[in-house]
């Protein structure tokens, strides 16, 4: 096991990508704080991973109150000890341009998926200071690197987490405080079904998404927790300022054309 004796905080635990990386985490030793605003489905996580013999500790927090973050933090360390990685995974998709975007929407998504990475990365610093480092873990997504229709304020929001995450790295690397993001893909998760049931052609565009993905599949959240087991882990002891593309092919370029069904040779 990877994480045996690191003790992490996850935001957004209580389903998709966040659940998944919680359950991921213990499986390889480590103590999970599971922070989220959903206080059901997140106390049914840290059960779940209590049956399973790994240790949890479930905390309700709202990544959008400054204050409320402090206290996560403040509790973690006090039922840990010590906090080894944040892992910032709260986030919320709200579709429009910026022609019908309101002013309240682009707030709540800016200061949820952007905002919230800052407050919760401030307010760990100074315990990451003391311990002689730590982990910085963000879920970015390919939306940073890619211009989509309709989605304003999400994509501003990834792209900006992409460029807060390498400043954190260089802020922090005196530090031994390591900061990086994932940038994943097409992910079967409820938001994106949310994504999708907006879609004047929800199936249409599930099979669009898949086509679009070289490697045939939609992506799970499991992959996206593989990797942040990895960036956790020491392994990925001189990795910092990085944002890791996990998207089964998508960014790699346009299809041009279809593969032949009979290819000659």
């Amino acid at each position: 096991m990877r994480l045996v004796g690191k003790n992490t905080i996850v935001t957004g635990a209580a389903s998709g990508i966040g659940r998944e990386t919680a359950i991921r985490f213990a499986e390889e030793g480590a103590a999970v704080i599971c922070a989220d605003l959903d206080d059901d489905g997140n106390r049914a996580v840290a059960h779940g991973i209590a049956e399973q013999g790994g240790t949890a500790f479930p905390v309700r927090v709202d990544v959008t109150d400054g204050s409320d973050v402090t206290r996560l933090i403040n509790e973690s360390v006090l039922v840990c000890g010590k906090i080894d990685v944040l892992v910032n995974n709260a986030g919320v998709t709200i579709l429009g341009g910026v022609a019908e975007l309101s002013e309240a929407a682009w707030r709540q998504e800016i200061e949820t998926n952007l905002g919230s990475v800052y407050r919760m990365s401030k307010a760990i610093w100074p315990h990451f200071v003391s311990t002689c480092g730590g982990a910085i873990l963000n879920t970015a997504s390919i939306a940073g690197v890619l211009a989509a229709p309709q989605d304003a304020a999400y994509v501003a929001s990834k792209a900006g987490l992409i460029m807060l995450t390498r400043c954190m790295a260089l802020d922090g690397a005196p530090d031994k405080i390591r900061a990086n993001c994932i940038c994943p893909g097409f992910i079967d998760t409820p938001m994106f079904d949310g994504f999708l049931a907006n879609q004047p052609d929800p199936e249409a565009s599930r099979a669009k998404a898949r086509d679009r993905t070289p490697l045939g599949r939609l992506g799970t959240p499991r992959d996206i927790a593989n990797g942040f087991v990895y960036l956790a882990s020491d392994d990925a002891m001189w990795i910092t300022g990085t944002a890791l593309i996990i998207d089964g092919g998508v960014t790699s370029g346009l299809p041009l054309w279809e593969k032949p069904k009979n290819p000659t040779r």
